[in-house]
């Protein structure tokens, strides 16, 4: 029954994310926003959202490490799996943005994390509104400087129906309702498990959850290669992993200040995050410059192997 509520859970997550980004990439294109700055802003916000949902969730109902193993095991999925995936799929050019904004932004957003949390293993409500304040002045210089950057990729069509806006307030609440409604299957069933094997919320939250959550990013990316949107596909990752933990840990923690229980997440998950978020960097310049290539999606993927095996030995 554990795994049947698990499977249920992210089906409502994954089906309520789905309409949530429907929803948001409708209203954005309502309002004429760039496409870059949906991928980085709206895309990575609405597939953040199972994320988002299932932290606070964990947080409120007295399981911390679940909250804080669900962003960094997603941050990592997103980095390594994800973008593994997309890259071995097609290759990914790489514009100026990454170096000038996306990739300094990731690293300091996951260092202030690890900061936070390195002296005294928690996740304070002051350092949470440092994350959310830290989020906003990132989307504010993103949508007034990145438009200018961005006009030729506008021309780009897209492949998404521009709803009515009584649609687009449909699919909001049916995908919220989705979002919430799975949370609650899914982390009672995941609870269940861990209690079932014997293993930690830690061990359960960074692999199947974590994966779990990030099967949007993975969708909304391939879904941006398949329309050779592939500018919004990889503002999406980057985007998602910022919005993971300027957003996510950082709402979660003003609604309940999160602590690590398991201090393994210290020890051995973040610094795995940190140094996935840093690997990305060198692949975007080796072998070839400014591209992501099928080689560095494999690389990418036996990464993520290598991070995975203690967990199933």
């Amino acid at each position: 029954m554990d795994y049947l509520a698990i499977i249920i859970g992210l089906l409502l997550l994954i089906k309520g994310g789905d309409w949530l980004l429907d929803a948001s990439v409708a209203l954005s294109l309502q309002f004429k926003i760039p496409r870059i700055v949906i991928g980085m802003t709206i895309v990575s916000f609405a597939t953040s959202a199972p994320e988002l949902i299932v932290s606070v969730k964990s947080a409120l109902s007295g399981y911390p490490d679940f909250a804080m193993g669900n962003v960094i095991g997603s941050n990592i999925a997103n980095l390594t799996f994800i973008l593994g995936i997309v890259t071995v799929i097609s290759p990914i050019k790489v514009n100026n943005s990454f170096f000038k904004m996306d990739w300094p932004i990731l690293m300091l957003a996951s260092l202030l994390f690890y900061a936070f949390v390195f002296f005294d293993a928690t996740v304070s409500q002051g350092e949470g509104i440092v994350m959310v304040l830290f989020l906003i002045g990132f989307l504010v210089f993103l949508i007034k400087f990145q438009k200018t950057a961005v006009i030729e990729i506008d021309e780009i069509p897209t492949a998404r129906e521009v709803y009515s806006y009584s649609k687009i307030i449909y699919l909001l609440v049916i995908g919220g309702f989705c979002l919430w409604l799975g949370s609650e299957v899914l982390i009672k069933g995941a609870i269940g498990l861990a209690a079932n094997l014997g293993v930690s919320e830690r061990i359960i939250s960074v692999t199947i959850v974590s994966v779990g959550t990030s099967i949007p990013e993975l969708t909304a990316s391939l879904i941006a290669i398949i329309n050779k949107e592939k500018a919004i596909s990889l503002g999406n990752v980057i985007g998602s992993n910022i919005f993971n933990i300027l957003a996510v840990m950082g709402i979660t923690s003003i609604i309940q200040p999160v602590a690590v229980v398991d201090q393994v997440l210290l020890t051995r998950d973040f610094p795995w995050m940190l140094l996935i978020s840093f690997v990305t960097l060198p692949l975007v310049l080796l072998p070839s410059k400014m591209r992501l290539g099928r080689l560095e999606g494999f690389i990418l993927l036996v990464i993520y192997t290598f991070f995975l095996l203690p967990f199933f030995t």
